[in-house]
């Protein structure tokens, strides 16, 4: 499986931000973090992997023009601004693109190609469904065939993704179930929710997942499990 595309958006407009969320949904296979305050934004990049950045320009006391001469070396981060008198401060850092707001879909999806060449990666084949689940402060938005399992702990899940990652969110197991869909993924324990299509075998015990990990089945789902699993 390829890797997930990791992305940030940093804007202090809402409104912006839930256009480069829906962008991001539609294109699929992209795991989207997003702030409002830029300081934080900046801190999330510096502790996490981050392959693209989609940066405001003008933002209160903050300008973007200083938090992308900030960014680590290898992160690619394209401008979303209002402004165009900016574009060739913007052009000298070294930026990826430019859009100018309001863009369109297909303008954003431009601009994001630009950047997978720049990084030589190539777009994640998704399903194109997604799921969005908020982690602390930000929202993440996480493909449905990139999840493994998810753990119920006290007041809180655990999302364990193909990528590698796991999502901490303080949905709970009853939530998140109704965000999946029955027909891809089992509930086989009161902690546990798996996809059907990670599943490598089974008995009336334990599932078997194709990444190694073990899961118990609870006694009362055992039955309805082997008998879906079975179809």
């Amino acid at each position: 499986m390829a890797d997930i595309i990791r992305c940030v958006a940093i804007d202090d407009e809402p409104l912006a931000l839930d256009v480069i969320r829906q962008f991001c949904h539609r294109l699929g296979g992209i795991e989207l973090t997003t702030f409002s305050d830029p300081v934080e934004g900046m801190e999330y990049i510096n502790g996490n992997k981050t392959d693209i950045v989609f940066l405001d320009i003008e933002m209160g006391e903050v300008n973007g023009l200083s938090v992308a001469a900030k960014l680590p070396e290898d992160t690619c981060f394209i401008f979303t601004t209002a402004y165009l008198h900016y574009a060739i401060d913007g052009y000298d850092l070294d930026a990826v693109d430019y859009l100018h707001k309001p863009f369109s879909y297909a303008r954003f999806q431009a601009a994001f190609g630009k950047a997978l060449r720049r990084l030589g990666r190539k777009p994640v084949k998704s399903s194109g469904q997604c799921i969005v689940v908020k982690q602390d402060y930000s929202n993440i938005n996480i493909p449905l065939d990139d999840i493994l399992y998810v753990e119920a702990m006290e007041g809180y899940s655990k999302i364990f993704r193909a990528s590698g990652s796991c999502v901490i969110t303080r949905m709970i197991l009853k939530n998140l179930s109704a965000m999946l869909s029955p027909d891809d993924f089992i509930r086989i324990h009161r902690s546990f929710i798996v996809s059907r299509s990670k599943v490598k075998s089974f008995n009336k015990q334990e599932v078997y997942l194709n990444n190694g990990t073990t899961l118990p089945i609870g006694r009362q789902y055992s039955a309805d499990i082997v008998r879906v699993l079975m179809n």
